[in-house]
């Protein structure tokens, strides 16, 4: 009788439905089942019993809580599977999907982190047999549900805490915490002595105690215009009355802040000499040896300038380390804008006057020259032709007048039947002869003399020659009424500088402005700290994500 060989038993692992999870025995997989639904699993009398009285431990009670906060982060079942494969691979016993998350999170390890499924089967292992030992040839891991024995330290804790126990590691756990927090405030205390308090105390103890004190001077001027329409009298385009526009004041504006005016005001009145000197503190002092450019941003730092529009005021204020060489300096300034002011307008004026005075001279010289012809012609021909002309046409007009009388009467003759054949001829005679006398004087009108030219012609010469001269005269009135219109439109041209704010010398500093200042240095250091604080965080948070 042949006997049947043993069958032999194996202890096959159970796993998630995928087939690659960690071994877990009854109770922890209860545990980990209730875990994952959210629930407490259920607890027999006796374990009900031996539980009532413990205390747990603070690893315990992080772990709980670590896995609450876990539970809240809404992760899904795949995540979850995928979190207890990835501690299955590193070697660890989870007790739930949970608990599986936190672990490879303690370790340091993305429980997330894409893998090859490939990488979840272990290499060289092989299946045994739980009674004989033996190692089955040709078989991988057994990738289905088994039991396994739990280590040592992978028991449930039975071990029962009284409450003093309980209360030292509370306060222990609670003296952490004020350590923690005292030392992020000593961090933060420090930080802020760094970056904030020891600035803003260099700060003020600059303005209280090193800075040179800077005395201003301010004054006031503006702009005027001669207006030319107010009255009739005399003085009329005289009167400054009107306010010039905005363009003369910001224009002169400029030139008092422009590289320019520093030249001429050091040239005149030693302007980097005086910030020069060794008394004056090494921030706000000038080098010896100062560039221009150098020069100029301390002369736009000390020398502040503005124009109200609607006043039309341009105000300014001079600061110096002297109240006298302020004030000096400032009526130095106003001084070089009356002379901007007066030549604003002095290329227009003078290009107006010249125009007129032109228009003068040439009117002049063709009256002269039409006069000059008219005297010319009235010589060459010794008496005025049109004088002349005059006295020919009345004899001419008195001669045909008796002309058609002597006609008349020769006519009443000739109709007489028989007339009187003396008092015939002798009408005929006088009849010719008047006829005679108007052909010569039609020919002394009509015909050349010895100077060529006829005597219609010749007092055609001198009418135009005449007319020369009215228009002349005309031309030459125009001129003159046209300078006189310019040299009023010039005089509307000119700018007048008024200040009605003379510059006066201080007696007490105006600057620096200690607590101002001191207070500005801690809110742009607070400032500073804030945004570079602000951008490490945020920072800090992309990067650990």
């Amino acid at each position: 009788m042949t006997t049947k060989p043993k069958a032999r038993k194996f202890r096959i692992k159970r796993t998630t439905p995928l087939g690659a999870g960690a071994s877990e025995t009854a109770p922890q997989a209860a545990a980990a089942t209730a875990a994952d639904t959210g629930r407490r699993p259920p607890q027999d009398a006796s374990q009900t019993q031996a539980r009532q009285g413990a205390v747990e431990t603070a690893r315990e009670v992080k772990a709980e809580t670590d896995i609450d906060a876990i539970r809240r982060e809404g992760l899904t079942g795949r995540q979850l599977r995928m979190a207890r494969r990835m501690a299955q691979k590193h070697g660890l016993a989870p007790i739930s999907d949970f608990d599986a998350v936190r672990q490879l999170r303690v370790k340091g390890i993305d429980p997330f982190q894409a893998s090859n499924m490939l990488e979840l089967v272990v290499p060289g292992q092989a299946a045994q047999d739980e009674e004989t030992g033996t190692v089955l040839p040709g078989m991988g891991k057994v990738q289905l549900p088994q039991t396994i024995k739990p280590a040592g330290d992978q028991l449930p804790q039975t071990e029962v805490y009284t409450a003093e126990r309980r209360s030292l590691e509370i306060t222990e756990i609670q003296r952490d915490i004020a350590r923690r927090r005292r030392k992020r405030l000593v961090l933060l205390l420090s930080r802020l002595s760094a970056f904030v308090f020891l600035p803003t105390l260099l700060a003020g103890w600059y303005y209280y105690a090193i800075a040179t004190p800077m005395y201003s001077t301010k004054s006031e001027f503006l702009i005027q215009s001669a207006d030319g329409g107010a009255g009739g009298g005399p003085l009329s385009g005289l009167i400054p009355s009107q306010l010039a526009n905005s363009q003369e004041s910001i224009a002169v504006q400029s030139y008092l802040t422009s590289k320019d005016a520093m030249i001429r005001l050091d040239e005149e009145e030693g302007y980097k000499a005086h910030f020069s000197q060794p008394s004056i503190d090494a921030i706000q002092r000038l080098d010896a040896d100062a560039t221009n450019e150098a020069a100029h941003k301390t002369y736009k730092k000390n020398i502040k300038i503005g124009y109200d529009p609607t006043e039309g005021v341009v105000k300014m204020e001079v600061i110096a380390a002297d109240p006298q060489i302020a004030t000096a300096f400032s009526k130095a300034l106003i001084s070089y804008a009356e002379e901007r002011v007066d030549a604003l307008s002095q290329n227009i004026r003078d290009d107006a006057m010249d125009d007129a005075r032109r228009n003068l001279e040439t009117a002049k010289v063709e009256r002269r020259q039409a006069q000059e012809n008219l005297i010319r012609l009235q010589e060459v021909y010794s008496a005025d032709p049109t004088e002349q002309l005059a006295a020919l046409r009345g004899q001419i007009t008195t001669y045909e007048q008796q002309l058609l009388e002597k006609n008349l009467g020769l006519q009443a003759l000739l109709d007489n039947p028989r007339p009187n054949q003396a008092k015939v001829d002798g009408a005929r005679g006088d009849v010719r002869r008047l006829e005679n006398l108007l052909d010569g004087l039609d020919a002394r009108m009509t015909q050349p003399d010895k100077t060529g030219l006829s005597l219609v012609q010749q007092s055609t010469e001198i009418e135009l020659a005449r007319a020369d001269l009215a228009t002349a005269d005309a031309f030459l009135q125009s001129a003159l009424q046209g300078e006189k219109q310019s040299a009023l439109e010039a005089g509307r041209q000119v700018r007048y500088l008024t200040v009605p704010v003379r510059p006066i010398a201080s007696d007490a500093p105006s600057y620096p402005r200690k607590f101002e200042n001191t207070i500005l240095a801690f809110l742009i250091f607070s400032g500073i700290y804030l945004m570079v604080s602000l951008t490490s965080s945020i920072l800090r948070e992309q990067v650990s994500n």
